[in-house]
C-alpha cells in the first residue's frame, strides 16, 4: 500500500463514526402567528414592506452604521422574535395558530443553534420558523400562492421565499424580527419562481424562473427598484434549470443546473451570459438524476425529479466547480474571464460514495454529500473520507444546512489512522419523507425534530366536548392531537384500508367514525381508536364521500360515490353494548351528492335525514318506517332552476320559524322553510373568487358576551366567516386564502374558538384561530342601515343608477293607479307587489317565472309568524335590497349564452354555433317556463319594432311581417347583438369556442 492509503482509509468504503451518537426522537411540534386577510396581495405585501422602509433601503448588513430610527428590525436580536411573553391583540377574524405537515421538496435551513434550536421549513403557501427550544412557531404568511423555493443569507438573518403562481412573487423577511423588509412583485410572471438564492455578502439576490422559457435575473433588493439589475433567458435546450447559487467568493459568478447542464453566470462585462457544461457524456448507463425511495408502498415515495436539489457547487477556493453525478464528484476548472475563456476541462472524476449522491453542499473547507440511503458523508481537499453519518436514517437527504455558530474545539476522531481531531459545525438534514434530525456534533445527540407524514390530507374532525382533533390520510394514517397540549394522544395506522377520506365524531363523543375510498366505514372507539370487528362495514365499492351522526348518536349515514346514501343504526342488546348495524342503503341522486344532513322533525325528537345532489334534488328519508336492509324515501323534490346547489345546514334558531339554508354555484343563499321547502329568503352570499363549498354554523362560545351566531365557509382555497342573520350585506363576511391548491374539508372545535382545514393535496392541516370581535368591528365599518347596499349599486346613491331606480320606482306608483285617472294621484313611499317584475325587469333583471315568485313569497310571508299577516306592498329600501340580492352575482353571462348554443344548435360551416328560427320558436313553446305562441310574438314584436296588434293577429308563421324580420339562422352575436340589442366588445365578437 502507498503512504496515502496506508494514512487514510479507502474513501469508497462504508465507514460509521468513530463515536458512538445516542438517538433522541423528539415529539413533533408545531405553531404559529396570525395571517393577514385576504385582501389584494400587492397592497398587503407592499404596505408590509413599507413599514419597514428603512430596512428595505439600507439595512443590508454592510449599511448598518447608516441606520437611523428605532424600527422594529433595527432593533430586533435573534432572541426577539420569540422572546415576547406577552402575546399580539388579535388584529384579524381568523389567525393562524398552527401548521401540521411540511413540504418535503424544499430544503429545511439552520437559524440558530446555540441557545435555542431554530429552523426554518416550508408548508404549502407559508414559511414556518419553528423554535424547537420553546416549542413555538412564526408564520411568514404573505404569499397567495404555494411557496416553490427558498434560501436563507449566510448570516442567517435575511429569508427570502417565492412562490409559484401567475402572479408571482418574492419576499424578504428579517428572521430576526418576522417582518417582511421588500417584495418583488412579478418578477417571473409567467409562472413563478424555481429558485432563489442570496450573494455571499448578502448585497444582491437572484431568482430562477419556471416558465419554458426560463430566465435569470440579479436584484439589489436592498434598493426601492422593482426592476432587476440585469436579466437574461436561457435556451430550453440545456434542460429545465432547477438550482441556482451564487459563488462564495465572487459575486458576479452564479452556477445553475438542470439534469442534463450546468450553467456558469458572469455579469462581469456588463450584463448576465452563460456557458452550458454538459454533463450527459458522463453519466452512467442508468439516469442517477432521477431518484426515488427504495419502499415497498410507492404511495409513500416522493421523486427526487420534483425537487430542486444542490448536485453543483464552487470549490471554497480554487477556481472550481463541484458537480455531483450518480456516486461520482466531477471537478471543474473555470477561468475567471467565463465570456471569453470558455476552454473547460474535466478535472478529475472522484467516486466518493457506493450509493447515489442526493446533495452536494461545502462547508469550513469539507466537501459534504447526502446520499440516497441518508448517509452524509465529510471529505477533505483531496476528496478523502474524514467522516461519516449513517445510522440514524435510511430515507434519501433532501437537504443539509450547517448551524452558523462555528465549533470551538475538537470533537471528534477523523478516519485516519492519526485519528486528528474534527471541527465540524452541528447541521440539520431532512429527508424525502419529511423527517428533519438534528446532528449535534459535538455531543454526538441525535433528534428527530419532525416526523410528518407526507401525503394528501382529507379528513378532519373535532371531538364535540374535548379539545381532540382527528385527521385521516391518504395511506390509512388516524391521527389523534390535542390541541391545546399540541402533543399526539392516539394513532392508528389501518393494515387492510387506505385512503381515509372522512371522519367525524358523534355527538356524545363515543364514538369516532371512518369513511374510505374502498368504500368501507369502521365505527372505533373514540379514545382507543380500536374498534369492534363486527362494526367494520364494506356496503359499497364506491368511495365514502360524506359521513355524519343524528344529535341523538343513534344512527350514521353516509354518501358514496355511486350516489347513493347509506344508513347505520345503533341497536341495544340486554347484556351487552350497543351495536351498529347496518339498516339500508339507497341509490338516491342520479349526480354526485354534495351534502348530508340530520335534524329533527318539528314538534318531536325524531331524527330526520336529508341528501342534496348536483341533480338539484333534495331528498329526505323515512328512518322511521325503515328497516333491515330496506331504507325508504319520504320524498324528493328539485329546489334550483340553473343554479347548482352545493352544500346545506340548518339554519340557527333566530326566528320562530326553522330554515334549511342551502347554498348554489351561483353566489346566492337561499333559506327554505323545512317542511314545505318553499324558497323564503335569497341573499347574496360571499364572492371570494368561487362558490361556497362547505358551510357550517359556527359553535357558540360559553363567553356571555357572545350572543350572536356565526357561519364557518370554505371556497375553493378559502376560508371564511359570516355574521348571521343574513341579509346580503357584503360586510359582514370575511375570508382568507387557506391552502392555494384548494381546501378539502374543515372542522370547528366545540367552543367555536379554533377552525381546522385540510389541504389535500398540499399535504398540511391548519388551525385558525377565531376572534369574533375583529369581524364584527370590520362589519361596523362597512356602514349601517342602507349604507353597505348602496355601495353596491353602479356609482351609489349619488349615482345614475340609483336616479333612474328612484324614477321606475315612483311610475309603477303611477302605472298601478291608472295613467288616465283624472283624480288627483296619490303619493306612496311604497308599491305593491305586483309591480315587483316589472320593476325589476325595468332596472335590468330578468327573473323567471320561479325567480319571481320566489321574490313574491319572500316579501310576503316576511312577517307572517309573527304577525299573522301578508305583507301586500314594499318601499324602495327593501325593493333595493331584492334587486341586489336576486340579480346574478357578477350581471348577465355571456358564457351562459355561448354554451346554450353550443348545446342547442350546430355548427355552420364556419365552425360556429347556431340555432334555426323555428327551432328559436320551438324551444320557447316547449321547453322550461314554456311561453305561449301569443306571448313569445308579442316579446319578439317588442324587441324588434313590429307592430305587436299585427303580430298578434299574424302569430309567427313564416309569411308574417314578424317572422320575415327574424332571420332564418341565429348566432350568439345575431341574437344578442340584432334581437336583444346588446353591444358586444370585439373579442366577444370573435369567440366561437364554449366557455370552459
Amino acid at each position: 500500500m502507498s503512504g496515502a492509503q496506508r494514512k487514510r482509509k479507502d474513501s469508497s468504503t462504508s465507514c460509521q463514526p468513530e463515536k458512538q451518537l445516542t438517538y433522541v426522537s423528539a415529539t413533533e411540534r408545531q405553531s404559529s402567528e396570525p395571517p393577514g386577510e385576504d385582501e389584494d396581495r400587492r397592497s398587503k405585501s407592499r404596505g408590509a414592506a413599507q413599514s419597514s422602509k428603512v430596512v428595505g433601503n439600507v439595512q443590508a448588513p454592510s449599511d448598518k452604521s447608516k441606520m437611523h430610527g428605532q424600527s422594529q428590525v433595527y432593533t430586533a436580536t435573534k432572541d426577539t422574535l420569540f422572546s415576547m411573553k406577552t402575546p399580539h391583540p388579535a388584529i384579524h377574524a381568523l389567525s393562524l395558530e398552527r401548521v401540521f405537515g411540511m413540504n418535503p421538496t424544499l430544503p429545511v435551513f439552520s437559524l440558530q443553534d446555540h441557545s435555542e434550536l431554530v429552523f426554518l421549513y416550508a408548508a404549502a403557501h407559508v414559511g414556518i420558523v419553528f423554535s424547537h427550544t420553546s416549542n413555538s412557531q412564526h408564520i411568514l404568511q404573505g404569499h397567495s400562492d404555494p411557496i416553490s423555493c427558498m434560501c436563507v443569507s449566510e448570516d442567517r438573518r435575511w429569508i427570502a421565499t417565492g412562490d409559484s403562481g401567475p402572479r408571482s412573487m418574492v419576499i424578504i423577511w428579517d428572521s430576526y424580527s418576522g417582518i417582511p423588509v421588500n417584495t418583488l412583485f412579478d418578477c417571473h410572471p409567467a409562472c413563478g419562481v424555481a429558485a432563489v438564492a442570496f450573494s455571499s455578502d448578502t448585497k444582491y439576490l437572484t431568482t430562477l424562473g419556471k416558465a419554458e422559457r426560463q430566465s435569470v435575473c440579479i436584484w439589489d433588493w436592498t434598493s426601492d427598484a422593482q426592476k432587476p439589475l440585469c436579466c437574461t433567458e436561457l435556451n430550453p435546450k440545456h434542460g429545465f434549470q432547477d438550482y441556482i447559487i451564487f459563488n462564495p467568493n465572487d459575486s458576479t459568478q452564479l452556477l445553475s443546473g438542470s439534469k442534463s447542464h450546468v450553467l456558469i453566470h458572469s455579469r462581469a462585462s456588463g450584463g448576465l451570459q452563460y456557458i452550458a457544461l454538459k454533463l450527459k457524456m458522463f453519466t452512467h448507463a442508468t439516469n442517477p438524476d432521477v431518484f426515488t425511495q427504495p419502499s415497498p408502498d410507492p404511495s409513500k415515495s416522493v421523486r427526487f425529479a420534483d425537487m430542486s436539489l444542490s448536485r453543483s457547487v464552487f470549490h471554497w477556493r480554487k477556481p472550481q466547480v463541484l458537480i455531483a453525478i450518480a456516486d461520482y464528484i466531477l471537478v471543474w476548472d473555470i477561468g475567471g474571464d467565463l465570456v471569453k475563456k470558455q476552454r473547460l476541462s474535466i478535472d478529475k472524476a472522484n467516486k466518493t460514495c457506493i450509493h447515489r449522491i442526493t446533495v452536494l453542499t461545502i462547508t469550513d473547507g469539507y466537501v459534504v454529500t447526502g446520499d440516497i440511503q441518508g448517509q452524509v458523508r465529510f471529505y477533505d481537499e483531496n476528496f478523502l473520507l474524514v467522516s461519516c453519518y449513517g445510522d440514524f436514517n435510511s430515507d434519501p437527504v433532501v437537504s443539509i444546512s450547517f448551524s452558523k455558530e462555528t465549533p470551538t474545539k475538537g470533537y471528534q476522531e477523523d478516519c485516519t489512522l492519526e485519528a486528528n481531531l474534527l471541527l465540524i459545525r452541528n447541521f440539520i438534514i431532512s429527508t424525502v419523507n419529511s423527517k428533519v434530525i438534528h446532528v449535534n456534533t459535538q455531543s454526538g445527540v441525535i433528534q428527530t425534530l419532525l416526523q410528518n407524514d407526507h401525503e394528501p390530507v382529507h379528513a378532519v374532525a373535532c371531538h364535540p366536548s374535548r379539545p381532540a382533533v382527528a385527521f385521516g390520510k391518504h395511506r390509512g394514517i388516524l391521527t389523534l392531537w390535542d390541541y391545546n397540549r399540541k402533543e399526539i394522544i392516539g394513532n392508528r395506522v389501518f393494515e387492510k384500508e387506505k385512503h381515509i377520506q372522512c371522519a367525524t365524531f358523534d355527538p356524545k363523543g363515543l364514538c369516532l367514525a371512518v369513511g374510505f375510498r374502498t368504500g368501507a366505514v369502521y365505527i372505533l372507539d373514540a379514545c382507543t381508536l380500536q374498534n369492534n370487528p363486527k362494526e367494520c362495514f364494506h356496503c359499497t365499492t364506491d368511495s365514502i364521500s360524506l359521513i355524519t351522526f343524528s344529535s341523538d348518536s343513534q344512527y350514521l349515514a353516509t354518501a358514496d360515490a355511486g350516489k347513493a346514501v347509506t344508513v347505520f343504526q345503533s341497536q341495544k342488546n340486554e347484556g351487552s353494548s350497543p351495536l351498529w348495524v347496518h339498516l339500508g342503503r339507497y341509490c338516491s341522486h342520479y349526480k354526485p351528492i354534495k351534502d348530508l344532513l340530520f335534524g329533527v322533525h318539528l314538534d318531536s325528537t325524531q331524527p330526520r335525514l336529508l341528501s342534496l345532489g348536483l341533480d338539484r334534488q333534495l331528498v329526505e328519508y323515512n328512518l322511521k318506517k325503515s328497516d333491515r336492509n330496506k331504507l325508504l324515501i319520504l320524498g324528493s323534490q328539485r329546489i334550483e332552476q340553473s343554479a347548482v346547489p352545493l352544500c346545506m345546514i340548518w339554519y340557527p334558531p333566530l326566528s320562530a320559524e326553522q330554515f334549511l339554508l342551502v347554498a348554489s354555484d351561483h353566489y346566492k343563499i337561499k333559506l327554505f322553510n323545512s317542511t314545505t321547502k318553499m324558497c323564503r329568503k335569497t341573499v347574496l352570499g360571499p364572492t371570494y373568487g368561487s362558490p361556497i363549498k362547505q358551510i357550517r354554523v359556527l359553535p357558540k362560545s360559553k363567553e356571555p358576551e357572545i350572543n350572536s351566531y356565526h357561519l364557518v365557509f370554505i371556497t375553493e382555497d378559502k376560508l371564511g366567516l359570516q355574521i348571521l342573520p343574513l341579509d346580503g350585506n357584503p360586510y359582514k363576511s370575511s375570508a382568507l386564502i387557506c391552502h392555494p391548491t384548494g381546501v378539502s374539508t374543515f372542522a370547528c372545535s366545540y367552543d367555536g374558538k379554533f377552525v381546522f382545514t385540510a389541504g389535500g393535496s398540499d399535504c398540511s392541516a391548519l388551525l385558525w384561530k377565531v376572534n369574533l370581535d375583529v369581524l364584527e368591528a370590520a362589519a361596523a365599518l362597512g356602514g349601517k342601515d342602507m349604507v353597505p347596499f348602496y355601495s353596491l349599486l353602479e356609482g351609489g346613491r349619488d349615482g345614475r343608477f340609483y336616479r333612474e331606480m328612484e324614477d321606475f320606482f315612483f311610475y309603477c306608483q303611477i302605472r298601478h293607479q291608472g295613467t288616465k285617472v283624472r283624480k288627483r294621484l296619490e303619493v306612496s313611499t311604497k308599491i305593491p307587489l305586483s309591480e315587483v317584475p316589472y320593476l325589476m325587469k325595468a332596472v335590468g333583471h330578468f327573473p323567471t317565472e320561479q325567480e319571481i315568485e320566489d321574490m313574491q313569497n319572500e316579501v310576503k310571508f316576511s312577517k307572517y309568524v309573527e304577525t299573522g299577516k301578508y305583507v301586500t306592498d314594499i318601499d324602495l329600501e327593501e325593493f333595493i335590497k331584492l334587486y341586489i340580492n336576486h340579480r346574478p352575482a357578477f350581471g348577465l353571462s355571456r358564457d351562459e349564452l355561448v354554451q346554450a348554443f353550443h348545446v342547442l344548435g350546430k355548427k355552420d360551416h364556419t365552425g360556429k354555433p347556431v340555432l334555426q328560427r323555428n327551432d328559436v320558436l320551438e324551444l320557447l313553446q316547449a321547453r322550461g317556463e314554456h311561453m305561449t305562441e301569443e306571448e313569445v310574438a308579442v316579446c319578439f314584436a317588442t324587441l324588434l319594432g313590429v307592430n305587436e296588434e299585427k303580430a298578434e293577429e299574424e302569430t309567427l308563421c313564416e309569411k308574417s311581417s314578424l317572422g320575415s324580420v327574424i332571420p332564418d339562422e341565429l348566432s350568439v352575436e345575431t341574437f344578442t347583438g340584432h334581437i336583444l340589442g346588446l353591444p358586444l366588445a370585439n373579442e366577444q365578437r370573435a369567440s366561437t369556442s364554449p366557455p370552459e
